[in-house]
């Protein structure tokens, strides 16, 4: 298990701060795995704001799917 550390921008901060979004669109390049944690640390402006939120467990990864529009190196991580 990991603890996967991502910046994310005030306006998507916010949605997964009050549960209206409960996935990441992310560069598949962390070696994420189901059960790793996230914590997503506010990022704006070229630098962190000090608001953070987590730990997600990773519940779901959906990975190559280029005929619905996911592109290759990249996945959705479900929390």
């Amino acid at each position: 298990m990991k603890i996967h550390e991502l910046k994310i921008t005030p306006e998507y901060f916010e949605a997964v701060r009050t549960r209206r979004k409960q996935f990441e669109l992310r560069k598949d390049d962390r070696g994420y795995e189901v059960g790793d944690l996230v914590r997503l640390k506010e990022y704006e402006n070229g630098d962190y704001t000090g608001r953070e939120i987590g730990l997600y467990i990773i519940i779901y990864i959906l990975r190559n799917c280029p005929e619905y529009g996911l592109q290759e190196g990249y996945c959705i991580l479900g929390f």
